[in-house]
């Protein structure tokens, strides 16, 4: 299943905030009809932008990496949807096997690949909530500026808003010369 709209110029931080509950509750929804793991995929998209070409071209490629990892790994995919939307692109796998190995799995991708750090897979068991890079024993996702911890960076705003969007333009520019 695939939902489009037409991408956008900007959202509102209310429009951010409504998505956000509309994701846990499509989530929600989700593990209730299939309690097997789920597998939530999101962009890291900087600003108020959240759908453009670029972005939807980022989101290819990782649900393209998805895909392959799925079918590398003979996991079973019980439902697969992306959701198209102008607060940015959303794709939701439910799947027969443990969280922790999954979990493993998508942090090795988006360690692996050249747009990894602008993909964020979330990962959620039935039974426990969602399963985090520290209950691997992984760090926590570094700042695309400076290296540290990207949640201390953002939650302090302590990198300007351009020269962030600047680097993620950066990481897809240099993706596309190379592919």
């Amino acid at each position: 299943m695939t939902i489009l709209t037409p991408a956008n110029a900007g959202v509102s931080l209310e429009d951010l905030l409504a998505a956000k509950e509309q994701r846990a509750q499509r989530q929600t929804d989700w593990l209730t009809q299939f309690p097997h793991t789920l597998i939530s995929l999101t962009l890291v998209t900087p600003g108020a932008v959240k759908d453009s070409v670029s972005y939807r071209q980022v989101m290819r490629e990782a649900l393209g990496a998805a895909e392959t990892l799925l079918l590398q790994r003979g996991w079973a995919v019980l439902k697969h949807a992306v959701f198209w939307l102008p607060t940015g692109a959303e794709a939701f796998w439910s799947i027969e096997h443990p969280a922790p190995e999954v979990k493993a799995a998508t942090v090795a991708l988006e360690q692996s690949h050249a747009l990894g750090r602008l993909w964020d897979f979330d990962v959620i068991c039935p039974e426990a909530g969602v399963v985090g890079r520290r209950s691997l024993d992984n760090a926590s996702r570094r700042c695309l500026i400076c290296d540290g911890p990207a949640h201390a960076c953002a939650r302090s705003r302590r990198h300007p808003l351009p020269d962030v969007i600047a680097k993620v333009e950066a990481l897809i520019d240099g993706w596309h010369r190379t592919h």
